[in-house]
C-alpha cells in the first residue's frame, strides 16, 4: 500500500478487469465484480489487496505466503504451498511480471518525482520558523520543512517529503518519497528516495517493478556526500537513529539499518537486508540481498557478506568469517605458497 502523500492510486479495479489486463484467467467461482483496492506486500496485504508470491523456496518467504491476509494473490502455476485462508489465487507463469503490470495499473505515475507547479516553493508546502533556503533550492507540493532547517543550493525536496527540525541539507541533494527526522545531516550530492533496483527478468528482457515504498530516516542520522538510499518496493527503507553513513555508500530498497550504526565509504548494501544496532561496516564491504547482521557485529573493509551473521563478532574476508579464523586461513595459504616456492627452487 503506497503512501498517498507520494503516490496517486487509480483504483479500485474490478477483479475481472484486472485479470483481463494481466492476461490471467479469472479464477473459477470468484466474483469478477469484486473490487481490488490496491497492491501490497504479503505481510501488509488485507482482504481488498493484491499481493504476489513468486514461489520462493526460502522458509521465511513461504511462511509469509501462508500467513498472508491478502484477498488476492498472484502465484505460479503448479504451486506446492498451502494457500492463505480466504485468498483468491491468480495463477500465472510469472507472478513478478504480472505484479509489475498490476502495480502500473494502480500507479501509472510512480516513477521519478514530478514537479507540478512552476514556483520554486510550491504554495502547498509548509516551512517552519527560521528555515533557510539557498539559491536554487526547490520545495515540492505538500512538503513540510521543520524549524531552523537549512537547505543548500540547487537541492530538490519532492512532493510530500517531511524534514524535521534543525537539519542540514547540503547542495545538489535530491530527497523524494521520504520522511526525515530531526537533527539530520545530509551532505552534498546525496540522493534519497529514488526508485529501488527492482526488475522482473525473462528471456525477452527486464521489466521495471514500480517502487511504491518510502525512505524513513530517524533522528540524528548523518548521510555522506553522494550516498544513495533507495526507497522501498512496497514497504520502507529505514535508517535508524544516530546512524552515520559515509560518502559514496549505496543502500538498497527495503533495507533496515539499526540504531547508531557506522557505515564507511563505498559500502554496497543490497535490498531487503537487516542490520542490528551498533553494527560497523568497513569501507568497500558488500552485502548480498536478504542477509541479516546481528547487533554489534563489525565487518572489516572489503568484507563480502553472502549469508546472515551473528552479532557481537568481528568478521573479515569473502565470504565473511570471524576475523581470527580468516587471519589463520590467510596465514596458512601464505605458508603453503612459500613452501611451494621453496620446493620449486629446489
Amino acid at each position: 500500500m503506497a503512501d498517498p502523500r507520494f503516490f496517486d492510486n487509480c483504483g479500485p479495479i474490478s477483479l475481472r478487469r484486472l485479470c483481463e489486463s494481466l492476461g490471467v484467467d479469472e479464477p473459477a467461482g470468484a466474483n469478477g465484480e469484486a473490487l481490488v483496492a490496491d497492491v501490497a506486500s504479503l505481510e501488509a496485504a488485507g482482504p481488498s489487496h493484491l499481493a504476489f508470491f513468486s514461489g520462493d523456496r526460502r522458509a521465511e518467504a513461504r511462511a509469509a505466503f501462508r500467513s498472508s491476509g491478502a484477498g488476492y494473490c498472484l502465484a505460479p502455476k503448479g504451486l506446492d504451498v498451502e494457500r492463505p485462508h480466504g485468498c483468491v489465487l491468480l495463477l500465472c507463469s510469472s507472478p513478478s511480471h504480472a505484479f509489475a503490470q498490476a502495480a502500473r495499473l494502480f500507479y501509472p505515475d510512480s516513477g521519478l518525482d514530478r514537479w507540478r507547479h512552476p514556483d520554486r516553493i510550491d504554495p502547498s508546502a509548509a516551512l517552519g520558523e527560521d528555515v533557510e533556503l539557498a539559491p536554487g533550492a526547490t520545495i515540492g507540493p505538500g512538503a513540510r520543512i521543520g524549524a531552523r532547517t537549512r537547505i543548500g543550493p540547487n537541492t530538490a525536496i519532492g512532493r510530500g517529503v517531511t524534514i524535521g527540525r534543525d537539519c542540514e541539507i547540503g547542495a545538489n541533494v535530491t530527497i523524494s518519497h521520504a520522511l526525515i527526522g530531526d537533527r539530520v545531516t545530509v551532505l552534498s550530492g546525496a540522493q534519497i528516495g529514488n526508485p529501488g533496483f527492482g526488475f522482473a527478468t525473462s528471456p525477452s528482457g527486464h521489466v521495471k517493478i514500480p517502487q511504491l515504498g518510502r525512505v524513513i530516516v530517524q533522528d540524528g542520522v548523518e548521510i555522506g556526500a553522494c550516498a544513495t538510499i533507495d526507497r522501498g518496493a512496497l514497504g520502507d527503507t529505514v535508517i535508524g537513529e544516530g546512524t552515520k553513513i559515509d560518502n559514496l555508500t549505496q543502500i538498497g530498497h527495503n533495507t533496515i539499518v539499526g540504531r547508531h550504526c557506522v557505515i564507511v565509504a563505498q559500502v554496497g548494501i543490497s535490498g531487503s537486508c537487516e542490520l542490528g544496532d551498533f553494527v560497523v561496516i568497513g569501507g568497500q564491504a558488500g552485502l548480498a540481498d536478504h542477509v541479516r547482521i546481528g547487533d554489534g557485529a563489525r565487518l572489516a573493509g572489503r568484507t563480502g557478506v553472502t549469508s546472515s551473521l551473528e552479532g557481537g563478532i568481528d568478521y573479515g574476508g569473502t565470504p565473511a568469517k570471524p576475523v581470527k579464523q580468516w587471519a589463520r586461513e590467510i596465514a596458512a595459504v601464505s605458508a603453503l605458497a612459500k613452501k611451494g616456492a621453496k620446493l620449486r627452487d629446489e
